[in-house]
């Protein structure tokens, strides 16, 4: 049987003075090393599910577990530090520090992880080999973020994500501002990179034309309960 990165069994979480809405996950598995697209409308509950698996919102009741430990169990304090060991996040908007350098934002993760920084040993030349891998130009590390263009930027995102071998990346709509040959072009470099790194992706897309690329295609309404009350 293939190990599992990412496992949730039964949560159900509902937003605080918002009893109009809640969601239910009867149960997903991520296994080690596979890719996972998740494709769901705006308002499908996507972000709530992300926020559930991060740890950034705690589940009424329910099991997660990221690589072997239940993440429910944590204080919050704890949560953070384990988000920041085991997880890379690909944000939509990407989240980069402007004034910062490409080196500064890739390396920024390991400045609350202590074992993942530990992982990597050369921290600098690691970001280096990110770089050069996803396609930056050499000498890239010492540029301003705000002075990259929009796809450099989102490679440097990846990077960010990559860099320590974190057992699970969650890429919230990293292709959504992209046209199909650039879609396709990320889209290869984000696989070698989570291939070299034996590093499980999902991803979280409104676009079924990517679901040829990935392992397995799930659809948020297959997988999860949601209940609105009505108006």
């Amino acid at each position: 049987m293939t190990e599992a990165v990412l496992t949730l069994s039964d949560v159900s979480y509902r937003w605080p003075g918002r009893s109009a809405f809640s969601l239910t996950i009867p149960a997903l598995t991520v296994a080690r090393g596979e890719t996972v697209l998740l494709l769901g409308e705006s308002g499908s509950g996507k972000s709530t599910l992300l926020s559930l698996i991060c740890g950034t919102i705690q589940p009424d009741r329910g099991s997660v577990q990221i690589a072997d430990t239940e993440v429910t169990t944590l204080s919050g304090s704890a949560r953070d530090r384990f988000r920041a060991e085991q997880i890379g996040v690909i944000f939509q908007q990407f989240n980069l520090l402007p004034f910062g350098t490409v080196t500064d934002n890739i390396l920024l993760p390991l400045r609350f992880a202590p074992e993942r920084r530990r992982r990597v040993g050369d921290v600098t030349k690691e970001a280096a080999r990110l770089c050069s891998a996803l396609g930056l130009p050499e000498g890239v590390g010492r540029t301003k973020a705000d002075a990259l263009s929009v796809g450099q930027q989102q490679r440097v995102a990846v990077a960010r994500a990559l860099i320590g071998q974190p057992p699970l990346i969650i890429a919230d709509e990293p292709t959504s501002a992209l046209d199909a040959n650039s879609q396709a072009a990320f889209l290869d470099l984000l696989f070698a990179q989570t291939a070299e790194c034996k590093t499980s992706l999902l991803m979280v897309s409104h676009d079924p034309r990517l679901g040829e690329r990935f392992d397995r295609v799930l659809r948020i309404e297959e997988i999860t309960q949601v209940e609105r009350a009505a108006a």
